[in-house]
Order: structure tokens, then sequence, then C-alpha cells
């Protein structure tokens, strides 16, 4: 028998072996939530062409793989992959090959649905991304030009990093391990996607720290052409996507020329794993349509995130910005924190809670 442990009167706090409550979330009219798998710790997500779920950790060691054996939606096989890892985040699959990204390397784990449940042999792509864990987690994911694309976060709150890979998005050929910058002033960004319509690469960014509970916001950022550069650490973003002037930075900016947000999402909701939708399950929603989980803040006074948004985007824009998934933050007492999202092959949508160790399913109700 699970059991609740209870704090003071608060909102319950789940033990190792508690239910998960399932009840607290809303989703939109014409929509259902269930649970797809529990995994702890659950990351980035990846699914490949035959349908295994891949899930990235940033505590364990390895990754996780899951399949729906018998199609009910629930992930009731898995495996462990990988030993050894240090915060093996990242995830994306690529023609067939598992890609995993930890800290400092890029490993490649060949046709890995074939063989599984066997494990190929790793392959290095690289190792020579910084060591640095602040911020160390990696983001995968393979653009529409073959290349992967991945995060290196600044390795402070706010500094100026004297390696220029530190605070940009940047990309690596899986075949020769040619890294190139396609993204700088990036503090942190742990979720991207490409448009369906445009093919433009629009990502998360998480604003700095220590700056009052309402500055700066986190970012949705679209990049237009490679090389751009998006502020960090000179200049921030308020809820208007207007520039902050870093107190200390900013007067060390040698342009102003500097990409504005899209759109400021929030002071201190860390904007994570984000997706644009491809599928026809959902109602409402289109190839316009992005979701973006918000993992939640960690020192505002009141709390701010633990949700799931949901974007409608137009010619470049942000056109509606709404909650879609609430009911993780109870009051001040949040029981789960969401981490990413995904399109499964059925066009329901997935999300993955570090916090609770669980993977959700979105559908439409039936």
């Amino acid at each position: 028998m699970r059991k609740w442990l209870l704090l003071a009167g608060l909102l319950p706090v789940l033990s190792a072996q508690a239910e998960l409550p399932l009840k607290l979330l809303q989703v939109p009219g014409g929509h259902e939530i269930t649970l797809a798998a529990e995994v702890a710790g659950a990351r980035q997500l990846a699914l490949g062409e035959g349908g295994t779920l891949f899930v990235g950790n940033r505590e364990d060691d390895s990754i996780t793989a899951l399949r729906d054996t018998d199609g009910d939606g629930r992930y009731d096989q898995r495996f462990a992959i990988g030993a050894g890892l240090s915060i093996p985040n990242g995830v994306a699959v690529h023609q067939g090959d598992l890609y995993v990204a930890e800290v400092n390397r890029i490993w490649r784990y060949p046709a890995i649905e074939q063989r599984l449940p066997d494990i190929p042999a790793r392959q290095l792509i690289t190792d020579q991304l910084p060591r640095n864990r602040h911020h160390g987690a990696k983001y995968l994911a393979a653009g529409p030009d073959g290349w992967l694309y991945f995060n290196v976060g600044a390795p402070c709150n706010v500094c100026l990093p004297d390696n220029p890979l530190f605070a940009t998005i940047s990309r690596i050929n899986p075949r020769s391990g040619r890294i190139e910058i396609v993204a700088q002033g990036v503090r942190n960004s742990v979720g991207m996607d490409w448009h369906p319509v445009s093919g433009q690469l629009w990502f998360t960014d998480n604003g700095r720290d220590l700056l009052g509970d309402d500055l700066p916001d986190d970012e949705l950022n679209r990049l237009t052409e490679p090389g751009q550069h998006f502020g960090f650490p000179f200049f921030h973003s308020d809820h208007k996507g207007r520039p902050v002037p870093d107190p200390v930075y900013a007067a060390t900016a040698e342009t102003n020329d500097f990409v504005a947000p899209v759109l400021g999402l929030g002071a201190h909701v860390a904007a994570l794993g984000m997706t644009f939708y491809q599928g026809d399950q959902l109602p409402k929603t289109s190839v316009n349509t992005l979701f973006v989980a918000q993992h939640g803040s960690w020192n505002r006074s009141q709390k701010s995130g633990y949700r799931v948004m949901k974007l409608q985007t137009e010619n470049g824009r942000v056109t509606s910005y709404k909650p879609f998934v609430t009911g993780f933050l109870q009051g001040q007492n949040a029981w789960g924190r969401p981490v990413d999202v995904l399109v499964d092959r059925d066009g329901s949508l997935l999300i993955s809670d570090d916090q609770a160790g669980a993977i959700y399913r979105v559908s439409a109700r039936r």
C-alpha cells in the first residue's frame, strides 16, 4: 500500500512510494492527462522511429529506454543505457542512432532500436566540451541540416566567460565532430525546436538570478541568422521584451546590437523543454502551436512557473500565451516540476517531470 507523507498540514509530499496526485492536474476542456511511465529524475525526451522513448537524467549516470508493448499508452518495458555518465541530460535520435550528451562529451549508440535489448557499444563524438557542471546539463536536438544542436550554459549566474563556447547554442557534425557556434549571448537554453513552416530555430533561455522577484524574464528567442547575439551578460529582458541593463556588465558592452526575445515568459519560471506541435490529436492546435515546459522558480519569494504553457505563433510572433497544464504547484508547495515536452507518434503530448519521477500523456478526451 503506497502512502502519503504530510508536512504540518501543507500539501502532501510524495514519498518514494506515493501515488501521484494526477487529479490535481488541470488541462483544458477536450483533453485528458494520464500517467505514461514512472522514471526517476526524468528529463529530456527523444523518440525513435520505432516508438522507443529515450529519457535523459540529471541525477543518475545512465538513461532509460521505454517501450509500450501493448499499445495502451503506458510504457511497460524499459532498458538502462550507459553507465558512468556525468549528467546525461541530453538525448536525441538521428537516422536511427541515439545520441547522448553529458557535461563534456557526446556519444552515439548506433542503430539502437534494432539492437535492443542489447546495448550497442557507444562511439565518442566529442569530448571537447567544457567540464563545468554549473549549467552543465545539455539539451540535444537533431537539426534539419543533419547536425546536432546543443547548449553550453554560462558557468555562473552572470559573468564574462573565458571560453567562447560558454553561453551559446552550438552545433556539431555527428560524423566529423566539427563544432560551430550558432547563437551567442544565451545564458542557458535547455529547450529548442525548429518552426515547421519557417524552419527557423526557436529556443528558451533562462534569465539571471539576484535582480529581484520580477526581473529579468526568461525568454523565448528566434534565430533568424547564424551568429546572432542575444544579450547575455550585458543585457537581459523584462516581461515586455525590453532590455534590462546588467548592473555590472552593461557598461562593458562594445555594442547594443542584440536580438530582442520574441516573448518574455515570466521571471524565474525556468522555461526548459519546448516543441512545436506536429500531430492531429489535440484540439485547437496546429503546426504554429508551441508548448513550453516551465520547471518553476527556486528562489523567488512567491513561486512562479511549475506548468506547461501553450503558445500560438504567426509570422515569427506569439499571438497567444496561455497555461495548458497546471496543478503541479498548490499554493506555495510544488509536488512536480515539468522539464520537457514531446509529441508522440499518435499526436498526444508527453511531459517529463523530474521531481515526481514521471512522464505524463496529454491526449484528446475519449
